[in-house]
């Protein structure tokens, strides 16, 4: 009898310890931003957000990857930067090894971004709807498919370029995928403003996702 129960519990302790290994395999790909940069939606433009990506990934532990935030911009006469084309061609895996999309399409189409999977880069939950404070409202400027608005778009989504933390509005999305009627990641609504407070008052933290480029 002994001798059974060892056969049936070492085979489960093998697999169990395999699934893990492999869930570890998978390096980070993705994470939202545990912390912004204090002051609003002025993020330093582009390269000042890629840079508090790279700096938080770094200090997580994950080195030797090119990381991008997801964020596009605004450009007058022409389209501007799009999230979408900033961040490579996936797959994507959270710090905790949970797939959240294997391409561009998975990822605007149907991806695995919930409050469980929406992870920062040490694995955490970022606050959602229900907890205090709610800090779920990610900024993106971003539509739906990821791409930068139009020059005929009306208003400021992306607080003058991530450069303002003062006048202006930022699209942002929901990591948890609830709030308002709108279960969109990266285009809920606009925020009420780009200064800390404003973005406070929507349900945010001035925080983004971050994406392995490579």
């Amino acid at each position: 009898m002994i001798g059974f129960r060892t056969a049936v519990l070492i085979p489960f302790a093998i697999a169990s310890h395999i699934g893990m290994v492999q869930a570890q395999d998978h390096a980070m790909g993705f994470f939202v931003t545990s912390v912004g940069l204090g002051n609003g939606a002025d993020l330093g433009g582009l390269e000042g957000a890629d840079a508090h990506c790279d700096a938080l990934a770094t200090a997580a532990g994950s080195a030797g990857r090119t990381w991008r935030a997801y964020l596009s911009t605004q450009e007058e006469g022409k389209r501007g930067v799009s999230a979408r084309y900033r961040i490579g061609k996936g797959p994507w895996y959270n710090a905790n090894g949970e797939l959240v999309a294997s391409d561009l399409d998975e990822l605007h189409l149907n991806p695995n971004i919930i409050k469980r999977t929406a992870v920062d880069e040490n694995g955490a939950k970022i606050n959602g709807v229900g907890d205090s404070p709610n800090e779920h409202d990610i900024l993106t400027g971003s539509m739906v498919d990821g791409m930068a608005y139009f020059p005929w778009a009306e208003g400021d989504h992306t607080c003058s370029n991530w450069t303002s933390s003062g006048e202006g509005s930022a699209q942002v999305g929901h990591h948890d995928r609830h709030g308002g009627g709108n279960t969109s990641w990266n285009s809920a609504h606009g925020s009420r403003g780009c200064s800390q407070d404003a973005l406070t008052g929507t349900g945010g933290a001035g925080l983004f996702y971050c994406f392995a480029a490579e």
